[in-house]
């Protein structure tokens, strides 16, 4: 078999030959080239395994050698060299369709395991790309998620994935992993609104023996579980302040410090994050760091509610009733009603909810045939109900009643909303901030 070839860009001569001097004792044949003009000659000349450029080129931009990979040679990936501390850079060489990215001074431990990451794109062509079987759905909205899924696969790019609960975010981070040259490393998916605060450091990063009282032995954090796979930060929105900046840190410097300890880790995790709360307007509000915030969305993807994608539902209807009863018995299936009324439905609570409704007919109906009466659909009504007019008498007084109409209202709303405030806000028509001001206004926080 022959060695891969690798192409080194960079107009510094001592890094070339550092960077040579690795990827050959890696077993890969290299080339090197100290600008744009010598690099595109010798791309245009035979076929390379990876890229590695630098950012700063005597006749142009790191920029626009990863445009030009990307445009004429997608499947070979490409990585970016950035001067440390510039994540600006190389989160737009990501967003670009770098690969990757590693800093100067270049940590040659970092070097390697990126290099055997871009590597493993090639070696296993036979894995399946495809995802229609995990991820149903033939709506044209699945069908692009599924598409954009691939394309994530073959970078390293941290992914931030919006929508609302139920739609399946944790399965299309999970897929991004399971497609990927980190595949055989673990996923490791945490519930960032489940951990007490007082452990958060402990939990993410690990301890010491005797760090704190109760840690009587030494532990791995989840950074050091996921290491060379891929750690699943979902509901990242309820990450408290000061464990935005470690984590900050920790994905920027790709090292971690457990508790107890003043030397840092060196960590190689991919960061898949994930929430059902507006990322954006949190930012905006104050609530959650923007440096952070632009560091998780480097690739955003949204996942379609199911209110989007009805013509999926028959599809949904059959899988989620297949798996319920097993493969031996007869398959139930629903009446035209049935199929009706699950298409008019709003489903607020996605696919999730889609689930729980066919479990609950599958149990109340009879002969393998659900009606519509078996689904116990909730009835429909209003967002918010209007109040009731009143006559004011003697003793009225406009503004308690005003203000007990207006909690009223806002006590609906949180409900309906399930305490999503900015769900809530939504419904009421007014911004997040202005809602703030009434639970406060009215005692309601």
């Amino acid at each position: 078999m022959p060695r891969p070839l690798a192409l080194i860009v960079d107009d510094e001569p001592d890094i070339r030959e550092l960077a040579q001097l690795t990827l050959e004792q890696m077993d890969l044949e290299v080339r090197t080239a100290p600008d744009l003009h010598t690099s595109r000659a010798l791309l245009a000349a035979q076929p390379f395994s990876l890229c590695l450029t630098d950012m700063r080129l005597p006749d142009g931009d790191g920029l626009d050698l990863v445009r030009l990979m990307q445009k004429h040679h997608p499947d070979t990936p490409v990585a970016v060299i950035t001067a440390h501390g510039s994540i600006e850079t190389a989160t737009a060489a990501l967003k670009a369709g770098a690969f990757d990215f590693v800093t100067k001074p270049v940590d040659l431990h970092v070097l390697r395991r990126l290099v055997e990451h871009a590597l493993r794109l090639s070696e296993f062509p036979e894995i399946d790309r495809r995802s229609r079987n995990t991820l149903l759905g033939d709506s044209s909205a699945m069908q692009q998620i599924r598409a954009t899924i691939v394309k994530l696969a073959r970078s390293q790019a941290p992914v931030y994935i919006c929508g609302e609960s139920g739609t399946g975010k944790e399965l299309i981070a999970r897929l991004i992993h399971d497609k990927g040259p980190r595949r055989d490393r673990a996923f490791v998916p945490v519930n960032c609104g489940a951990i007490p605060t007082e452990l958060m450091e402990s939990e993410f990063f690990g301890h010491k023996k005797g760090s704190f009282t109760g840690a009587s032995a030494d532990k791995p954090g989840l950074f050091q579980a996921a290491d060379r796979g891929s750690l699943f930060l979902d509901e990242v929105a309820e990450l408290p302040q000061h464990m935005q900046v470690k984590l900050l840190r920790a994905i920027q410097e790709k090292a971690v410090r457990p508790v107890g300890t003043l030397r840092e880790e060196s960590t190689d995790v991919r960061i898949l994050s994930a929430t059902h709360k507006d990322l954006g307007q949190l930012v905006t509000d104050g609530a959650f760091r923007r440096d952070l915030y632009y560091r998780i969305n480097v690739i955003e993807v949204r996942a379609p509610s199911l209110r989007e994608r009805t013509e999926d539902i028959p599809l949904l209807v059959e899988h989620t009733l297949r798996r319920m009863v097993g493969e031996a018995n007869p398959l139930p299936r629903l009446d035209d009603a049935a199929l009706a009324a699950l298409s008019a439905y709003p489903f607020p609570g996605n696919v999730r909810e889609l689930e729980n409704i066919l479990e609950r007919a599958l149990t109340l109906s009879e002969n393998d045939l659900i009606g519509a009466a078996d689904l116990q659909l909730p009835q429909k009504s209003r967002e918010v109900q209007a109040p009731t007019t009143v006559e004011p008498a003697q003793d009225f007084e406009l503004e308690s009643y005003l203000g007990e109409v207006e909690r009223e209202v806002i006590v609906k709303a949180l409900e309906k909303s399930r305490y999503n405030k900015t769900a809530a806000a939504q419904l009421l028509g007014i911004t997040f901030r202005a809602l703030r001001y009434r639970l406060k206004k009215l005692g309601l926080e």
